[in-house]
C-alpha cells in the first residue's frame, strides 16, 4: 500500500476494496458506497471534531523542549477538560517519523509544562502509566482557559508520511460536532451532507455517535500493543432508538469506522443492547470477540498488526483478510487516514480464535489516574 500524503477528505477517484459476507473480493470506486447499501440498512458515523492535540513547550524544571499529544480523557464532557492521559516526547515534530523521536526529558510526578509564551497553557505531570512516555496530566486554570490554551497552541497531530503541516479544517470532517478527537475519525471523511441525502432518498437511515477517537500510533512498539487506549463515547437516544428499530425489521446496522464498531459493541456488552448515554470503551474487538451489533464496516486501509486491523478480524477470517491485503498492495490502494477504503460484511461462519479474556486488556488503571 501506498501512503497517502495530500489533505484530501474526498478525492474523486477514491477506492474502495469490498469484502461481502460469503468472503468474495472485488474492486469499486468509494464514490459508489452508497450502492452497497440496501433500504433499512442503518449508516452510522462518529461525528467528533478533532482537536488541536499536539502541544509543543517547555519542561521547566530542565528547561528542555517536549511535546504532549494528548491521547484520553475520562468523558467527552465539554468542560470535562481539565485531566487528560497523554504521550510526551523530546525535540522535534512531525517531520521525523514517531519511532524516531527522542525520548522526552526525565519526568516526575509534579512536573510542570508550559506552552506559548502569550496566554500561557500550563500541565502539571500527576503520574505514569507504566511507562516513561504515557503520563496523567493536568492543565491548570478552568475549562474555558483550557479551550482557549488548545486554540492558541495546539496543532492537530500528524506523522511523518504527510510533509506539510495540517490545518484544524483538514482534520474536521463534513459532520464534525463536538471537538473531543484526538486524530481525526477518518472513515468519517466520506460521509457528506449530499450522501446523507441520497440515504434517505434510498429509505437509509444515518444516525451519530461521539467518541474521542484516539491516537493510531505511539512510536513506540509496547505502548502500541495497548492501543487502543480507553476511549469516551456518548451514543444519543435517537441512534439506540434507529438501531433497534433496524435489528427488529431485519436491516443491516453498517459502521463508518472502528470506533463506531468500538462505541455499540461496548454499549451492547454492558447493557445487552445498545443504550443511550456517556460510556468508556475499554474492551478490545477483535478476532475473538462475536459481534453483537455492527454488520458491515466502512474503513480505511489498515496494515496487519495494528489495532485498527485487529478490529477488521472480527468481520472476517484471517485467510479472507489476507487476501484482501495482498489485493490492496497488488493494487496500490492508499493508506492512512486520507487514504482509500475497504468494505467488509461480517462473514458468518468467521472462526473465532481466542478467548475474550485475552482481548480485554487495556492500559492499566487509565482513568483511575484522571478521575
Amino acid at each position: 500500500m501506498i501512503a497517502a500524503d495530500r489533505p484530501v477528505q474526498r478525492p474523486r477517484n477514491a477506492r474502495m476494496l469490498v469484502v461481502d459476507a460469503g468472503g468474495r473480493i472485488r474492486h469499486a470506486f468509494r464514490s459508489r458506497f452508497i450502492d452497497l447499501l440496501r433500504p433499512g440498512d442503518l449508516l452510522v458515523a462518529n461525528d467528533a471534531a478533532t482537536l488541536p492535540a499536539s502541544l509543543h513547550g517547555v519542561h521547566l524544571r530542565s528547561g528542555d523542549s517536549i511535546e504532549v499529544r494528548l491521547a484520553g480523557r475520562p468523558s467527552v464532557a465539554l468542560d470535562d477538560v481539565q485531566t487528560f492521559s497523554a504521550l510526551v516526547f523530546g525535540t522535534g515534530d512531525f517531520r521525523t517519523r514517531t519511532e524516531d523521536r527522542p525520548l522526552p526529558p526525565s519526568l516526575e510526578t509534579g512536573d510542570r509544562v508550559e506552552f506559548g509564551s502569550v496566554g500561557k497553557l500550563t500541565a502539571t505531570i500527576e503520574g505514569f502509566f507504566d511507562h516513561p512516555r504515557l503520563v496523567a496530566l493536568r492543565f491548570g486554570g478552568s475549562a474555558g482557559d483550557v479551550w482557549s490554551g488548545l486554540a492558541r497552541h495546539g496543532r492537530p497531530i500528524q506523522y511523518a508520511h504527510m510533509p506539510a503541516a495540517l490545518e484544524l479544517g483538514d482534520v474536521w470532517t463534513p459532520i464534525a460536532a463536538m471537538p473531543v478527537a484526538f486524530e481525526a475519525p477518518s472513515a468519517t471523511f466520506a460521509v457528506d451532507w449530499r450522501l446523507i441525502g441520497a440515504l434517505r432518498a434510498r429509505g437509509i437511515g444515518f444516525q451519530t455517535i461521539t467518541l474521542a477517537a484516539g491516537l493510531s500510533s505511539t512510536g513506540d512498539s509496547e505502548l502500541d500493543k495497548r492501543l487502543p487506549l480507553d476511549e469516551p463515547y456518548r451514543i444519543p437516544e435517537n441512534t439506540a432508538h434507529a438501531i433497534r428499530l433496524c435489528r427488529t425489521r431485519g436491516g443491516r446496522v453498517v459502521a463508518a469506522g472502528t470506533t463506531v464498531v468500538r462505541a455499540l459493541e461496548h454499549s451492547a456488552s454492558v447493557h445487552g443492547h445498545v443504550r443511550a448515554g456517556d460510556g468508556l470503551a475499554t474492551q478490545r474487538v477483535g478476532p475473538a470477540r462475536q459481534l453483537r451489533i455492527v454488520d458491515a464496516i466502512l474503513s480505511g486501509t489498515h496494515e496487519p498488526g495494528v489495532s485498527h486491523f485487529e478490529l477488521l478480524r472480527a468481520f472476517a477470517d484471517d485467510d479472507t483478510l489476507a487476501a484482501a491485503t495482498a489485493e490492496l498492495e497488488a493494487f496500490g490502494y492508499r493508506t492512512h487516514e486520507f487514504g482509500d477504503s475497504v468494505f467488509i460484511e461480517q462473514i458468518a461462519n468467521r472462526n473465532l480464535t481466542r478467548s475474550d479474556a485475552a482481548l480485554e486488556t487495556t492500559v492499566p488503571a487509565l482513568t483511575s489516574l484522571l478521575m
